[in-house]
This record gives structure tokens, sequence and C-alpha cells, in this order.
């Protein structure tokens, strides 16, 4: 049996394991929460290495992407080099394929027409694929990469002015702290509705779900959300402030949707190539194969 493991710097209350066959391959896959502690992370790394196919870095990203451009975060790039023997993937390659494959999807087949909508990206910086093929489709776009991020109320109202902001900061943000970008640990069961205004304007807010959820408005009646990793209590949670509909771009197991960075490191294994060998082709044509359908869930 494969075995893929997510060691996140998220709470290790979202902890969840689940087998399942892919392509005829049976997996055990693992998320394993570390609670916001970098250096626990690293230790289970090390302890796991070799012992595993494949793993997930849960809770940051490896890279901060705009466009073609990629940037190192430094703290991430630490977490990487504990793992000597087994292949490490960040979900940023499932995120530029899957993601942009379920907004063609969600059109195609009539369940959302983003024309003329107004759609808020939390991060576009972790979401570029999916922010991409929203502007493709039509959305009014708003980035709030810079809201929610580093706390500066300033919207970027469409993807070309947020790539000719993300090439000025990047250089600098990849070099902070991670725990300034991005909740970790207890940090992410705290409620933070200064920039509430920004999710009351959009009809659509997609991104990842503990960002979303910081920021999250104690009532958002009608709204759609478009996510990855929830939990039943996070269906039940949106349920009560009003949510319409969660769209999750992963599948469910078991009650729970993983995050990208599991399903990438199942897919990774299923090609049996190195990280720097797999192509966004060979992601799709897994892809096909799996047929992976968005779950859409309608709440209200």
């Amino acid at each position: 049996m494969k075995r893929v493991v997510s060691i996140s710097l998220g709470s290790s209350k979202r902890d969840h394991q689940v087998e399942a066959e892919f392509l005829g391959e049976k997996f055990r896959i693992e998320r394993i929460g570390t609670d916001g502690d970098m250096e626990r992370m690293i230790a289970l790394i090390r302890e796991l290495d070799g012992q595993v196919d494949a793993f997930g870095l849960g809770g940051m990203d490896l890279y901060i992407r705009v466009g073609a451009r990629r940037y190192l975060l430094r703290d991430a790039a630490r977490v990487v080099r504990a793992a000597r023997q087994t292949p490490m993937v960040d979900g940023g390659g499932l995120k530029d394929t899957l993601e942009r494959r379920v907004i063609a999807y969600l059109e195609r087949e009539g369940i959302l027409d983003f024309r003329g909508r107004k759609v808020l990206v939390v991060s576009a910086v972790d979401r570029f694929g999916m922010a991409e093929a929203l502007e493709t489709a039509g959305a009014d776009l708003v980035c709030g990469d810079l809201i929610f991020g580093l706390g500066l109320p300033l919207p970027i109202r469409s993807l070309p002015r947020f790539q000719r902001v993300a090439y000025l900061v990047a250089p600098v943000v990849r070099l902070l702290p991670f725990k300034l970008l991005y909740p970790t640990g207890k940090e992410q069961e705290k409620d933070d509705n200064r920039y509430q205004r920004y999710y009351e304007w959009a009809e659509i807010i997609a991104g990842d779900f503990l960002f979303i959820r910081r920021h999250l408005p104690p009532q958002l009646p009608g709204r759609v959300i478009i996510t990855n990793t929830v939990t039943s209590a996070d269906i039940e949670e949106l349920r009560r402030r009003g949510i319409k509909t969660l769209i999750t771009t992963t599948p469910e197991f078991n009650g729970r949707s993983f995050g990208t960075n599991v399903m990438e490191g199942v897919l990774l294994t299923l090609s049996g190539k190195k990280p720097a060998e797999v192509t966004p082709a060979d992601y799709n044509r897994l892809l096909d194969r799996l047929a992976f359908k968005p779950r859409v869930v309608r709440l209200n």
C-alpha cells in the first residue's frame, strides 16, 4: 500500500487519515498537524523520511507563485530540506492544473456563470491558476493579497495589476517569517473581521479555507465559497453563517476533503517521477484518468 503523509503547520484538531484506491493502486493518506511548531514539523519529516512514498507540505507554501515566476519562501525551504529521501510537494502543481479545470467544469456544467460576478480571491499568490481561470471566465476579480496577507486595505482589481504588485513585493515577502503571512497553530482559530466589507462586496469567495475562515463575517448569506480542505464541522459552521453553496476542488473522503498538497502527493506517486520531472501535462493526463469532479454542497 502506498502512503502519502501531509505534515502541516496547522492545527492537530484537523488531523485525518483514510484509505483509498486510485488507478488500481491502494493508498493510505494521512494529515498530521503540528500546531504551528515548525521544529516539530522538521522532526516528523526526518522521522518518516524514506518510510513513506510522498510528503505533502501542509499549512504553508514552498513558493510564492506569480505567473511563470516562483519565489522560494525562506521558512519553507528550511522545512523541505529535512526530507532527504522522500519527495515533498506543496500542492502548487495541482493548484495550477486541477483548480483551473474546476472553474471550467463549473461553467461547462452550468453550475456557476462567472461572467460579471464579483469574485474575491483571498490570496492570488496561493491560487494564481484559479485566479487566472476566473478572470478568463469574465469575473469581476479582486485579489486580496495585500488586505489579508499584509494587513493593507488595498484591493487589487485585476490580474495584470496583481502581477505588477507581486513582482515588486514578492522578493521581500519571501524572506518574512511565515507566521506573519498566514495563520498557524492557534491563530487559525481566531476571527479577524477588520476587512469584512470586502467579503460583503463579493458574490463568490475563493481560496484557502483557513484564510477564508479567519476573515469570514459572522453572517454572510447567499454567498458561494470555492475552496479545498474542509471538515464536517467546517461545513456546519458555513451553514450557520448563511453561506449558500460550498464547492471543494478536491474530492471527499469520509466527510473530509484533503488539501491540494496531499492530492498532489498521490498524483506524484502515481506518476513514478520526481517532483522536478513532473509537468502540468503529466498532472492533466492523470486528472483525465482519475476524473476528479468538484464537490458541490448546497447549504442554504
